[in-house]
C-alpha cells in the first residue's frame, strides 16, 4: 500500500489541522526525537484521522508509527502491530472496546489503552456510540 504524503497544506481546514494535532500529539512523547515523513492513511471529515509517521526514535523504538485523531481518543499504535489503515482502525476499535468494557464495570484501565477521560459509565457509553459508528460505517470503507 502507497499512502500519499501528508506533510503540504491541503485545502481542507480539518484535514490540515488533524495533521497538526497528530504531530503535536506523537512530539508529546519523549521517544519520539524528530519526525522524518508524514503520511496520510485516511480520514472521514470530522470523525477520524489516521496518519503514519516515520520519526527519528530512541533506541527499541520503532520508527514507522500510526496516529489516530479526530472526534475519538488521539492514540498512535506502532507500525509492527498494523500495516494498514483498515487494521489500525480494527485495534484501534478492539482495544477501545476493551476499555469501555472495565470502565463499565468500574474496573481499572491502568493497563489499557490510555484515554483522555475518566474511566465511568457515562464516558464508557458516549465512546461505545462512537466505536459502533465507527465499526459499522467507516472500517468497512477501510477494507475495500
Amino acid at each position: 500500500m502507497r499512502l500519499p504524503p501528508a506533510n503540504i497544506s491541503t485545502a481542507d481546514d480539518d484535514l490540515d489541522a488533524a495533521r497538526i494535532e497528530a504531530r503535536q500529539y506523537l512530539e508529546f512523547y519523549t521517544w519520539v526525537l524528530s519526525i522524518k515523513e508524514e503520511y496520510f492513511g485516511y480520514g472521514a471529515e470530522g470523525i477520524i484521522y489516521i496518519f503514519l509517521f516515520e520519526i527519528e526514535p530512541r533506541p527499541d523504538v520503532n520508527r514507522w508509527i500510526w496516529v489516530i485523531v479526530g472526534d475519538v481518543p488521539p492514540t498512535y499504535i506502532p507500525a509492527d502491530d498494523a500495516r494498514t489503515p483498515f487494521e489500525v482502525l480494527d485495534g484501534y476499535i478492539g482495544a477501545l472496546e476493551d476499555w469501555v468494557e472495565a470502565a463499565r464495570q468500574g474496573k481499572s484501565v491502568a493497563k489499557l489503552i490510555p484515554v483522555n477521560v475518566d474511566a465511568n459509565p457515562a464516558n464508557a457509553e458516549m465512546l461505545a456510540g462512537r466505536l459502533k459508528f465507527l465499526d459499522e460505517k467507516i472500517l468497512p470503507e477501510l477494507e475495500r
